[in-house]
């Protein structure tokens, strides 16, 4: 999901090391290294971001635990190293150029001056679009949790994955969740980011798949503080329902804006609103219980909530949580996932090493079977989209409660 671009506060570099071999003699990216993997999050990010990238960051250190301790990858220990790109693509293409050129920089990247084995993000899209290229250019595997127009694509990078579920994906949720509550008409309110726009199209095409009118698609200045002109837009088209995106301070001005209109009528959030944990913190820090979010259902994974019985689902939060403390849902912990997939691609390919077999690997219902993955169960990615394409049971819709540990519905949060 996409999120606004912040001001830099500070750089900073700092190297992790989670491997039971680590300390490889081999320095060649072969079978007897640590398998190598570069994570570039919001580490000094402020607000929403800096919490989401937390959450990633943890989900990420927790797939390498449970990863090696498991085996590794193709045998070989995963080495993790996280870097600070504030949530700035500028900064994020600076630092994967100076790891894959890190041969003169040792203490850039642990042990070597290889270029990484994999990389992953914590958003948002703009980093993904940037580095992308980088990455491709460099035949370095890539597992994405910010969908961009063509990170799916596979024509175009054809060693990415995206693990979060893109605009389509969400739109189809929710145009089909529309369907199975009567609502004849929704209008579809949207940011301005390239993600918000992005949905607000497919939530358009989503909904005349499932014969819905939309009645209205609006977009406001994800900068702006008052969307009511916006919403009376979407009241005069006789919307009976709204699918809503909105991310972090956005989502507040919405509900306000609502709450100025008098409009008594259904919002629909995406997964962008389940992210932000204004809905789910009580006044004065959030709106969780006032009228604002009474008539509010959000769109989550059903690792986002709460269940007792999901052994891979707890052993993810379980480890996560002895890391250190979950900021924001668990809609931010994609990265988690990418461990045991690409160790599943391994198991098939024999090896770890090319990074084109293990995209070809990744494509197969093989290995999107045998990955024992939790943040979905289940991947479809294919040879001509490398998107996640979750089945719509992975997708559920609940009212806003309380969170922990990232997850909505746990009795004990109460």
């Amino acid at each position: 999901m996409n999120r606004r671009p912040i001001l830099v506060a500070a750089v900073a570099v700092t190297a992790l090391a989670l491997a039971g071999c680590s300390g490889s003699s081999e320095s060649d990216g072969g079978a007897d290294s640590p398998y190598r993997v570069l994570l570039t999050g919001g580490i000094s990010a402020q607000g929403v971001l800096a919490a989401n990238s937390q959450t990633s960051l943890l989900a990420t250190k927790a797939g390498v635990q449970v990863q090696n301790e498991a085996g590794g990858i193709g045998g070989r220990q995963i080495e993790l190293t996280t870097v600070d790109d504030a949530g700035d693509a500028t900064i994020a293409v600076t630092k994967l150029r100076e790891a894959i050129n890190s041969g003169n920089k040792p203490d850039l990247y642990l042990n070597s001056g290889n270029k990484p084995d994999l990389y992953l993000n914590s958003g948002p899209s703009s980093i993904a679009a940037a580095v992308l290229p980088i990455l491709k250019q460099n035949n370095i595997l890539s597992l994405s949790m910010a969908p961009s127009p063509d990170s799916t694509d596979p024509s175009k990078f054809p060693l990415n994955f995206d693990l979060a579920p893109g605009a389509t994906d969400t739109a189809r949720g929710i145009s089909e969740y529309a369907k199975t509550k009567g609502y004849s008409s929704v209008g579809v309110l949207h940011g301005s980011t390239a993600y918000g726009e992005l949905f607000g199209e497919e939530m358009t095409s989503a909904l005349e798949k499932v014969g819905l009118k939309a009645a209205g698609n609006e977009e406001y200045d994800a900068a702006a503080l008052d969307m009511t002109a916006q919403l009376q837009s979407l009241k005069n088209a006789g919307a009976a329902a709204i699918a809503l995106d909105a991310y972090g301070a956005p989502l507040g001005y919405v509900l306000q804006s609502l709450e100025r209109l008098g409009w008594d009528v259904p919002l629909v959030g995406n997964t962008s609103v389940s992210a932000t944990n204004l809905i789910a913190n009580d006044p004065p820090a959030g709106v969780l219980g006032t009228p604002q979010v009474k008539n509010l259902v959000t769109q989550v994974f059903t690792s986002t909530v709460f269940d007792p019985n999901n052994a891979l689902v707890t052993t993810m939060v379980d480890t996560m949580a002895s890391l250190g403390s979950i900021p924001s849902t668990l809609i931010l912990a994609d990265n988690y996932d990418a461990f045991p997939l690409v160790a599943a691609a391994a198991e098939k390919v024999g090896s770890s090493t090319d990074p084109k077999k293990l995209a070809e690997a990744l494509e197969t219902s093989e290995v999107q079977e045998n990955a024992k993955t939790a943040f979905l169960s289940r991947y479809n990615f294919s040879s001509d989209n490398h998107g996640p394409n979750p089945d719509t049971s992975e997708l559920k819709f609940i009212s806003p409660t309380k969170i922990l540990n990232g997850q909505f519905g746990n009795p004990a949060a109460s």
